[in-house]
């Protein structure tokens, strides 16, 4: 606040008068200390002063992209379990895969006086979130780091998960593998395409960026992109799906095609199992990923300062028939 007062050219209690809406302030001054306030990134920060009596809100903030897909409810749900343990409720919203929107909902949470945030981020730049931090808010990242600031992430072997796909249909017979995933500037998506490309390389397969399409899956998108791939005289014979909503519109492509290619999907899904050619997929415990972040969050709120760390999940392959469907 002094920052503020300075720049303002007032006293620190004018400060604390405007940002607690109290009379008696002329309107040109509240001005000039709202343009500071705005120009330095102060937020007044009430779950900070909270923590420092002793007393917390018994709320946290979680974003992710899209509360909808079965991904992220799952995620939730995992969150909600250690919340509850330790008597908070969950306050979440949906940025959409937008990055303003994933702002606007972390200050919102922020000026609830949520005890901390997880995020899922959208976009690459967070210093939004520096005056938050230092005002006593925590924050962890969850399956992507932040792009521009060091804190808490606990991520999933994206990489590793990806090699292990490729490493596997490689060993079906398969040399023309193509990989269809989410845009290229989701840290997820570029993640997999870094293993894709690994396990080209360690299967002897020479990449080929023909057979690469990244691009926000929709049906529609989904579809165009699978009749490209098999179409022409070297065909792809088998797919890397990037993400569970990629697998599902690719199934929904398929579902009446007769030449359908081996299928790895990253990330299970509900009924994958039960389909025809059961799928399989690169899996991991997204309730383990909630989790992990979640304890994390609250080893913060209790006051654990160590520096921050780094989390990395593991993932498995669970071979159910899609991804062992020989070339023809």
């Amino acid at each position: 606040m002094s920052d503020v007062a300075r720049l303002a050219g007032v006293s620190i209690k004018t400060v604390s008068r405007v940002v607690n809406d109290e009379p008696a302030v002329h309107p040109d001054t509240a001005e000039r200390v709202m343009a500071a306030i705005e120009q330095l990134g102060f937020r007044r920060n009430l779950g900070a002063r909270n923590l420092r009596r002793g007393s917390t809100t018994g709320t946290i903030g979680l974003i992710v992209e899209d509360v909808g897909n079965p991904f992220y409810s799952e995620l939730n749900r995992a969150v909600e379990r250690i919340a509850g343990a330790h008597e908070r409720q969950v306050l979440t919203g949906s940025s959409e895969e937008n990055r303003e929107r994933e702002r606007e909902l972390a200050l919102e949470f922020c000026s609830r006086r949520v005890d901390g945030l997880l995020i899922v981020p959208a976009g690459m730049q967070h210093g939004y979130l520096v005056p938050e931090m230092r005002a006593g808010t925590p924050v962890v990242f969850i399956d992507r780091p932040a792009g521009d600031i060091v804190a808490d992430t606990v991520l999933v072997d994206n990489i590793g998960g990806t090699v292990e796909a490729v490493t596997h249909l490689a060993a079906h017979g398969h040399r023309r593998i193509a990989f269809l995933a989410d845009s290229a500037g989701i840290y997820t998506a570029s993640e997999r395409l870094r293993g894709f490309r690994e396990g080209c390389a360690r299967a002897g397969i020479r990449y080929d960026e023909r057979l690469v399409i990244m691009r926000k899956p929709t049906e529609e998108s989904v579809g165009e992109a699978i009749r490209t791939l098999l179409a022409g005289p070297e065909p792809a014979t088998a797919v890397v799906a990037g993400n569970n909503r990629v697998t599902v519109h690719l199934l929904r492509a398929l579902a009446h095609s007769p030449n359908r290619p081996a299928l790895v999907g990253f990330d299970d899904f509900e009924l994958a199992d039960l389909l025809d050619p059961p799928v399989s997929v690169i899996a991991h415990d997204v309730s383990a990923l909630g989790e992990a972040a979640a304890n994390l969050l609250f080893a913060r709120v209790q006051g654990e300062q160590s520096t921050p760390r780094k989390v990395v999940l593991p993932v498995r392959l669970v071979a159910r028939g899609s991804g062992e469907v020989a070339p023809r």
